[in-house]
C-alpha cells in the first residue's frame, strides 16, 4: 500500500513537471510570436490618396532615393509616382519613355535605373534622374533580341560601386548582361535551364557590400549568387519565389514573393540565415526607407487578393 502511494506520487510529480515544461514552452513561444508579429505593423493611412485623374495600376516595382522620396512604378498613367516620408504625391513622370514598367533600383550615384518589359514596345532599360530626366537608355524600343544591345523582357538592373550595369534579362530570355557605366558591353552569362549559372526568368537583382551579384531566379525558387564575373559561388532556396529583391544600409536582404510566402522573407545578406518574415502584403517589389521602414508594391496581390497598391509596414 504505501509502495503504491509512493508510486502514484512520483508520477503525480512527473506529469505536474511536464505539465509545467509544457506550459512553459508554449508561453515563450506564443510571447516570441508575439514580438515577431509585431515586428511590422501595416500603415493603413500610407500612402495618401491619389489627386483627380490618377489612380492606381499594378505596382511591379517601388524605390527610394537618397533624399528618402519613395517612388512607385506601376502600370497606368503616369507610370512614376513620387512620394515624399508622409505618403503625399509630389512628382510623378514616365510617360513619354516607358509603355510597361518592371524592374526599378536607385544607382549608388543616386540616379535611377528602369525596365520595360512590353512585348511590342519595351525592351529596354533606362537611367534617369530624380526629377524624370532621361541619362542613358540601353536596347532599342520595340526591339527584341538576344544580342550585346538588344533585350527580350528585360526584367530588373542593377548597379556595382565601380559603376558597372548588370542587367536581368529575364522575361523571355534568362541571361544576365553587364555593361560598363559608359553603356559598353562587357559580357552576359546564362541560359535557360537548373543547374549553377541557368535561370528560368531572372526576375530582380542586387549587389551586396562585397560585391557579389544576387539573382533571384524566379521559376526555379532561387536565389543564385556570383561574383561579377559571372563565377558562380551558391544558392539559397530559403526565401521562397523571389519576384523582387532590396538590401538595406544594415545589411539586411528582403525578399517580395506574391506567390508561394506571399509575403516579405528578411534575413541576412552575408550567408542567408533567414531572421523574420512580413505578412499582410503579396508583393513583387520591396525596399526598405532609413528607419527601416518596409513598403512593398502589388502586382496581383497574389492569389488571394487586389493589389495595385503600395504599402507601409513601420518597423517597431
Amino acid at each position: 500500500m504505501v509502495a503504491t502511494i509512493a508510486r502514484t506520487m512520483k508520477v503525480s510529480r512527473t506529469v505536474i513537471k511536464n505539465l509545467f515544461l509544457v506550459t512553459s514552452l508554449l508561453t515563450g513561444w506564443f510571447l516570441s510570436s508575439s514580438v515577431l508579429a509585431q515586428e511590422y505593423v501595416l500603415d493603413p493611412n500610407w500612402p495618401q490618396p491619389l489627386p483627380d485623374g490618377i489612380e492606381w495600376g499594378q505596382v511591379p516595382n517601388v524605390t527610394i532615393d537618397q533624399e528618402g522620396f519613395i517612388y512607385a512604378f506601376h502600370r497606368a498613367e503616369p507610370p512614376i509616382l513620387k512620394f515624399d516620408p508622409s505618403g503625399k504625391l509630389v512628382d510623378s513622370f514616365g510617360s513619354d519613355w516607358v509603355t510597361t514598367p518592371h524592374g526599378f533600383r536607385a544607382a549608388p550615384d543616386g540616379s535611377l535605373w528602369a525596365t520595360d518589359y512590353n512585348p511590342q514596345t519595351g525592351h529596354t532599360v533606362t537611367q534617369f534622374d530624380t526629377d524624370g530626366r532621361v541619362l542613358l537608355r540601353f536596347g532599342a524600343r520595340g526591339f527584341r533580341g538576344v544580342g550585346p544591345n538588344t533585350f527580350d523582357g528585360p526584367a530588373d538592373s542593377a548597379v556595382a560601386a565601380n559603376g558597372d550595369i548588370f542587367v536581368a534579362d529575364g522575361h523571355w530570355n534568362n541571361r544576365i548582361v553587364k555593361f560598363s557605366k559608359e553603356g559598353r558591353y562587357l559580357m552576359e552569362w546564362g541560359s535557360k535551364g537548373a543547374g549553377p549559372g541557368q535561370f528560368d526568368l531572372p526576375h530582380t537583382i542586387v549587389i551586396d557590400r562585397r560585391g557579389r551579384v544576387l539573382v533571384g531566379d524566379r521559376s526555379n525558387h532561387r536565389i543564385q549568387i556570383f561574383d561579377q564575373e559571372g563565377g558562380y559561388i551558391t544558392e539559397w532556396d530559403q526565401f521562397g519565389w523571389p519576384s523582387g529583391m532590396f538590401i538595406d544600409q544594415n545589411d539586411i536582404l528582403y525578399v517580395a514573393d506574391y506567390q508561394s510566402k506571399r509575403g516579405v522573407t528578411y534575413g541576412s545578406a552575408e550567408d542567408g540565415t533567414v531572421m523574420g518574415f512580413i505578412e499582410g502584403s503579396e508583393p513583387e517589389g520591396v525596399v526598405v526607407d532609413a528607419d527601416g521602414n518596409v513598403y512593398t508594391g502589388e502586382v496581383t496581390g497574389g492569389e488571394g487578393g487586389e493589389g495595385r497598391i503600395m504599402r507601409k509596414f513601420i518597423k517597431q
